[in-house]
């Protein structure tokens, strides 16, 4: 792939390359991140669940809600590999960084707990739907 920056690597736009590098930057977050990878699973069972019950809107909002959070969970990830390689020793602006990236997976983690117990409540019917 080509480093725009550094003009090096093969020129071109490749989509099933695109593909497989964001496949293999999921499969890294799954196997060496815990909390990337409980959340993939809760994910997938939550998202069976809405799937088998047929309740496809509902599985609609759960599905946006869980890619935001996941795509905040791993660049909360990314943000930290790329402190910890750059700053072995403790650093006050690091953990600065650091919090503010976890408070942004943080955010994005209430908010798809929020969306998945209000669907929920749908589903079980707890509340009256719209």
């Amino acid at each position: 792939m080509r480093n725009k920056f550094l003009g090096t690597g093969e020129p071109g736009w490749h989509p099933v390359r695109k593909v497989l590098v964001v496949l293999s930057g999921l499969r890294f977050a799954v196997l060496y991140d815990a909390s990337v990878a409980w959340k993939v699973v809760v994910s997938v069972a939550v998202l069976a669940i809405f799937a088998w019950a047929g309740h496809w809107r509902d599985f609609c909002i759960v599905l946006v809600a869980t890619g935001q959070m996941l795509a905040v969970e791993l660049v909360n990830s990314a943000i930290e590999g790329v402190c910890d390689f750059l700053v072995a020793h403790e650093d006050k602006r690091i953990k600065a960084i650091k919090d503010m990236a976890a408070a942004g997976a943080g955010i994005g983690i209430a908010f798809w707990l929020l969306v998945i117990v209000w669907e929920a409540g749908y589903l079980v019917d707890a509340w009256p739907g719209p």
